[in-house]
């Protein structure tokens, strides 16, 4: 990922500078225990003795391993600050992150390697429980990250679903994961605000590169783009998203410091933040987008079908290719088709399937003509399903969430529900977004599924009991493996019926349809990627296999053609942890407790499948 041209300043060349005493000093620490190994199995280690001296070995060998990840962990929180702020550790605030810039790029790879470097001198043989599965998962981490510095990601720096001008926007709206709670808050941002004209700067240089070397977004994403940069890029900062903490200080801002703060912040938005927006927005709408490519394929990029098989590796954590991804979402909208079918004709519709599907995106009885009547439909949910929740899980996390309307800048291109995670400590809660945009999209019979999959028991529940399990490492508390994390929330809205819902045939029917259109994506990102599929092939398979409405539809090829990858995730890890459900009823019988075995899926962290999966069978065994 290396080779943008360089406009940052030399900062990360000296933070890791800084970094190779520290570094050396540990290598040198598992050197010289790697050499003193010995043999892992001796003559009478069926004793006592050998018993407590193979348990000794195994406590020091994993205290080296979480040593090793500790620092691992604590350089890339340094690297990574708006990740520092999202779990709640502030001690970065003040900084945006080079994130596009050649330094950091070099200083994100040799973290990396360093990582399996230092990871040679431990022995596995020696690990046990969640020193081994920690073992495991680090491992795999590093080497598919590693992998992935062969792909120049950073010149194709923006995008429309998350990018980092949206995400900086939330962040400042005091409504994100930024603090606004004291002065010195408000200062952090202040100045974490250079360091965004510093991105958005160095994003525009890379661009350019990316266009002499061939790595160009496709238009329809590029125009996706320019939409939002429309509305963040305003002309007075009282109109901008960044102007919400200044309307509304906390009372740990003391009133005298407010006029200081307020002309402050005027002057850095209207000197220097919404300028930058400007020129991100001129640039691509005057220079890019008349050079962007009509082709939507990643395979169409150099080197590009080898990146795009890479991409399906690491957001899957497993060996698939595209063309197996692809036969296992034909063979999953298959079977789910069948399903449909059959509870078609149990709701009494004479037509086919796609007459059915037609029907309900224009029955006016499953839509809402007002957004807060979305909004309190949504909220009606939670009360019915955390009554439930003791049912199927031991844990309740402490931290709280909210239910939000999407912010209008953002909604054109944001799914039907997104989240935002709370902080470990639970002083932040986390966020279900709600999308109210366009109404008719957003059908009633979907909103069971869609509750349990982004807020309980799927994304926000997840996320906030692996962040509190203290005794894991950083590394896995916060982590986001996309198959996991995905697998598990479409996995969550197979609970519904346990959990008191789905008692409506359409309910029912909204949870299928949920699933099918997690099986159509497979079809779909391997179709565009891997297959050559245009657009309109895209919108047409989605039309036809899936209920979705029309912006639904255009949205989620458009995120396919952008984030490509990301979406096959989904079923890929559904399926995972259905078989090891199975797997585990099949050799407990009578005594598989569904409550415990969720606490072994959730309460680990996010691994890779093949992690988990080895994770599970450790514990079937320990109960057999």
């Amino acid at each position: 990922m290396i080779g943008a041209a360089e406009v940052s300043s030399p900062a990360q060349h000296e933070r890791a500078r800084s970094r190779a005493p520290a570094l050396l000093l540990l290598l040198a620490t598992l050197a010289l225990v790697a050499c003193d190994r010995g043999p892992s199995r001796e003559p009478g280690q069926g004793s006592p003795a050998a018993a407590r001296a193979a348990a000794k070995a195994a406590k020091a060998e994993g205290q080296r391993l979480r040593d090793l990840t500790e620092y691992y962990y604590e350089q890339s929180l340094e690297l990574n600050p708006l990740a520092a702020t999202a779990q709640g550790d502030h001690r970065f605030d003040d900084r945006f992150g080079d994130y596009a810039s050649t330094a950091w790029m070099a200083d994100w790879l040799a973290i990396e390697q360093e990582g399996l470097q230092a990871l040679a001198a431990i022995d596995p043989g020696k690990l046990t429980g969640e020193d081994l599965v920690s073992f495991e998962a680090f491992r795999h981490g590093r080497t598919v990250a590693v992998a992935g510095f062969r792909y120049p990601a950073e010149l194709l720096p923006v995008h429309p679903f998350g990018g980092l001008h949206a995400q900086f926007a939330v962040l400042g709206s005091g409504r994100g994961v930024h603090p606004f709670r004291t002065t010195t808050d408000y200062e952090n941002f202040l100045t974490r605000m250079d360091g965004f004209v510093g991105w958005a700067d160095q994003s525009i240089a890379n661009m350019r590169l990316g266009l002499e070397k061939g790595f160009v977004q496709p238009r329809v994403v590029v125009e996706r783009v320019i939409a939002e940069l429309e509305a963040l890029a305003v002309d007075e900062p009282k109109q901008s998203a960044f102007f919400g903490p200044l309307a509304d200080f906390p009372a740990g801002v003391p009133a005298a410091e407010r006029p200081r703060l307020s002309k402050a912040y005027e002057e850095k938005l209207q000197g220097r933040v919404l300028p930058a927006y400007r020129r991100l927005l001129e640039f691509l709408r005057d220079e890019y987008l008349p050079l962007a490519r009509d082709t939507v394929s990643w395979s169409e990029l150099p080197n590009g079908a080898e990146w795009y098989a890479y991409l399906v590796r690491y957001h899957t954590t497993t060996g698939l290719t595209p063309e197996e991804v692809h036969e296992l979402g034909l063979a999953e909208v298959a079977r789910l088709r069948a399903k449909m079918d059959r509870m078609r004709q149990q709701l009494g519709h004479a037509g086919d399937l796609g007459s059915f599907f037609d029907a309900l995106r224009t029955d006016p009885a499953q839509q809402y003509a007002d957004p807060e009547e979305l909004l309190a439909g949504y909220r009606a949910i939670e009360p019915q399903v955390t009554a439930a929740m003791p049912l199927l899980f031991g844990r309740t996390p402490r931290a709280p969430f909210e239910i939000r309307a999407v912010e209008a800048f953002r909604a054109s291109s944001e799914a039907a529900g997104s989240y935002q995670s709370a902080s470990a400590d639970g002083r932040r809660p986390g966020v279900f977004y709600v999308n109210a945009h366009d109404l008719p999209s957003r059908p009633k019979y979907q909103m069971e599924a869609l509750y349990l999959h982004t807020a309980m028991p799927g994304h926000l529940y997840r996320i906030s009991v692996a962040q509190e399990a203290e005794g894991l490492p950083r590394f896995r508390r916060f982590a986001r493996d996309t198959a996991f994390g995905e697998g598990w929330a479409l996995y969550a809205e197979t609970l519904g019926r346990d959990l008191g819902l789905y008692t409506d045939p359409y309910g029912a029917f909204g949870a299928l349809a949920s699933e099918i259109g997690c099986a159509a994506r497979l079809v779909v990102d391997t179709g565009l990627h891997a297959k050559g599929w245009t657009r309109a092939q895209a919108i047409d398979y989605f039309r036809a296999n899936t209920v979705m409405g029309e912006a639904d539809i255009a949205t989620q090829v458009d995120r396919h053609i952008a984030r490509p990858g990301e979406a096959v995730a989904c079923k890929v890890g559904e399926l995972k942890i259905q078989e090891l459900r199975r797997r585990a009823q099949a050799a407990l019988g009578p005594r598989f407790d569904i409550r415990a075995f969720h606490a072994q899926v959730v309460e680990g962290g996010s691994l890779p499948l093949a992690v988990l999966e080895a994770r599970i069978d450790r514990w079937i065994a320990a109960q057999e």
